[in-house]
């Protein structure tokens, strides 16, 4: 009993904050109350640093996540061990240590406690190989997805049928941080999904699930596994539903590759198909002049449309050396058993983008202080050049010799 100035006050329950030694910082609250209700919270992410740890795997750490790791896999299957029985040995270790209510003899008697799960947070952190566009994409993501939480979405994202006497709320909510970083929240039911860029460098996407009966699963303890399981599952399927939605954030990354020469996990470097370079501009316009053609195009074919393009010498050793590249990029890939060779998916975009950006607007805006251009275009150009000189001037720069 605490007594203070105005009268006296029951203690309703005790915290025992605890530092295990497999799961790090946790605590144990218990009401002092008859049955004596208790909650525990631990962290999954701590968990998996430490067993990762002693099973000599070398981690670079994300706070509460992992940045990158020299063992993929094997970090992986310690991540997936983490089920309803590592969590029941924590449980029944700290029972057995704290000062509780419930003796061994209440024990051998019957009474004692039985875990279930109150809320849940299943997460999946994707890292970003280039941070530096990390906060841009995220915010571009998140413009051409604030539809999210709407009830046809939810249904596909959470796996679950919804109907018209469906009880919840069904919509995304975004906050921003004091950090100037954003939160997007869809909610279904009882439970949400987050979604936020974490330490500048990595998106984490949390499904919180506060009543495991949102997903048809019962909430005791040994049902922990099935859970994770359907919340994984939401994980992915939200990130399948922004790709579908998301065209020009995800080209963006696409384009960056194939611009910018790259080297792959064996080694081999990859050249850079850079826009605006006579060759590159002729071989994607090749390219799209091969889009009809039902049965690909061979090197001899597309030597041909390349020189047209060219207007100059174009040589065989030339266009093996282009095949390649397109090749390693992804943009094109051999029909089987011949020497065919037809465009992905891909392909076809960045052919028809490079092509159309750069005979539609490009050229276009180069010749635009001819007398044909429009004036008001010639003079949107001169307002843009006077502003650009004042930059300069202001900057102090000194003219290209």
């Amino acid at each position: 009993m605490v007594v203070h100035q105005g009268g006296n006050r029951r203690v309703s329950c005790y915290y025992f904050y605890l530092w295990d030694t497999d799961f790090g910082p946790a605590f144990i609250k218990v009401c002092t109350y008859f049955p004596y209700p208790a909650k525990i919270w631990l962290n999954g992410h701590e968990w998996a640093k430490r067993q990762a740890t002693h099973a000599g795997i070398g981690f670079t750490e994300l706070s509460n996540g992992f940045a990158a790791t020299d063992d993929p896999a094997a970090l992986q299957a310690i991540c997936d061990r983490l089920g309803s029985g590592v969590i029941n040995v924590f449980c029944q270790r700290w029972f057995s240590r704290l000062p509780l209510p419930f003796t061994q003899a209440d024990r051998d008697a019957g009474y004692w406690w039985e875990t279930s799960m109150r809320q849940v947070e299943i997460s999946r952190t994707l890292i970003f190989d280039a941070p530096r566009h990390a906060r841009g994409f995220f915010e571009a993501l998140i413009a051409d997805n604030l539809d999210l939480g709407r009830p046809h979405n939810i249904e596909i994202i959470f796996g679950r049928r919804i109907r018209k006497d469906t009880k919840g709320v069904f919509r995304t909510a975004i906050d921003r941080r004091d950090n100037g970083g954003v939160v997007v929240n869809a909610f279904y039911k009882h439970s949400r999904i987050k979604q936020y860029l974490k330490d500048g460098r990595a998106m984490r996407i949390e499904t919180v699930i506060n009543t495991p009966r949102d997903l048809g699963c019962n909430a005791r303890l040994p049902n922990l596994d099935d859970l994770q399981a359907k919340a994984r599952a939401v994980n992915r399927r939200i990130l399948d539903a922004e790709h579908a939605g998301q065209g020009c954030v995800l080209a963006r990354a696409a384009f960056e590759r194939i611009a910018h020469p790259t080297v792959d996990t064996a080694g081999r470097r990859t050249p850079a198909l850079r826009f605006g370079d006579p060759r590159v501009m002729a071989l994607t316009g090749a390219l799209c002049q091969t889009l009809l053609t039902a049965t690909g195009f061979t090197n001899k074919n597309l030597r041909v449309l390349i020189a047209g393009l060219l207007g100059s010498d174009y040589r065989p050793g030339q266009m093996t050396y282009d095949l390649r590249r397109l090749r390693l990029t992804g943009l094109i890939h051999r029909l089987p058993h011949t020497n065919r060779y037809v465009l992905t998916d891909n392909g076809i975009r960045i052919a028809v983008f490079y092509t159309k950006i750069y005979n539609r607007l490009l050229i276009p805006l180069t010749a635009a202080d001819q007398p044909q251009a429009p004036p008001p275009l010639r003079q949107a150009l001169r307002t843009l050049n006077h502003h650009v000189d004042d930059y300069i001037n202001h900057a102090r720069l000194k003219p290209a010799p």
